[in-house]
Order: structure tokens, then sequence, then C-alpha cells
């Protein structure tokens, strides 16, 4: 978890807040059977299984590969995403309880050794490991920022599915809460 001083340095800043986010995802997501985490409501297949799976495929392919440079690493080096681009949607509501947050919660402490690095190496302005298809690259700063929004609106998804389960609602875990 990032400290942050008193007066925070922008990386500071912007690290509290991808782990605030973080531990919201994981409380609206935590402590669910089978039956829960392969809920729907709505018109939608969007399950909480399958957003924990998707949340730890982000931090793989977006911290790991795309700011890092370095590989997804497995699961995800042996899925054919191209045969199955929902792999980890529909795979995630059906893992056993416990087995998508296990993998969600090493990719991120993975994304959070590499963040370091990346940060103290390139500073915020610095480039990415990747370039877009229009030839801009990044920096640290907007692909930090692009994981803030990811979270935020994943999180959302998770608020309502998790209130549709069993009536949990609240904007942030409680104190007590763990990851």
């Amino acid at each position: 978890m990032t400290e942050v001083t008193a007066t925070p340095t922008e990386a500071e800043a912007l690290l509290s807040v991808l782990e605030r986010n973080r531990r919201t995802f994981a409380w609206k997501t935590s402590g669910l059977d089978e039956k829960g985490l392969c809920a729907t409501t709505a018109a939608s297949s969007m399950t909480l299984g399958g957003l924990v799976k998707h949340m730890a495929l982000v931090e793989a392919d977006w911290l790991a590969v795309k700011l890092a440079g370095e590989e997804h690493g497995p699961p995800w080096d042996g899925v054919d995403f191209e045969a199955v681009p929902d792999w980890e949607w529909r795979t995630g509501a059906t893992d056993a309880p416990g087995e998508a947050h296990a993998l969600w919660r090493a990719a991120v402490e993975r994304s959070c050794v590499l963040v370091a690095a990346v940060t103290e190496e390139r500073g915020l302005a610095g480039p990415a490991s990747f370039t877009w298809p229009d030839g801009r690259t990044p920096t640290v700063r907007a692909m930090l920022l692009d994981m803030i929004e990811e979270y935020a609106r994943h999180t959302g998804h998770a608020d309502l599915l998790r209130e549709a389960v069993d009536g949990r609602v609240g904007e942030g875990a409680p104190p007590d809460f763990t990851i």
C-alpha cells in the first residue's frame, strides 16, 4: 500500500487513489460463494467473479505489459484471446470462490512492485513500454490515470451486482477490511 505523506507528491497521490479504488473493488467483490460470484442483474451477463478475473487481466496487461514491458505471465500467456476474447469473464464466473481473488491479489502485488520501479526509473512524465497504433506513447501518469478510471468504472458495476446479490452497499470498504 502506498503511504501518503502530509504533502504528497503527485505519484503518491495517484497511487493512493489507485489503492483506494482497488480496496473498494476488493470489498465489493469479497466473501461470496459460487452463487454470489456468478449472479447477474438486469440484461447484463456480467458477474462479480468475471469482474475480478477481468481486473486481474487488466493489471497484467496494462501495468505489467504496457507500462513495464514485462510478459503477461500465467494464466494469461496460455489463453488464445483471439479464439475466446471474453475468456476471463466466462471463466471468472465459474471459478471456485477465492480462485479469482487469489489471481487478482497476485496481479495487484506484481503491479505494485512494477509501478514502483517504473515510477522511480522514468518518473510520471516518462514513457510507457508500448506505443499506440497512431504512434503516440503514453506517459506513466496517463497509464496510472487510466487504471484509476478502469477501477472506478468496474467498481460501479460491482456495486450494482453486489447490492443485487446480498444488499451490500457503501462507497468504501470499512476500516477493518483487508484485501
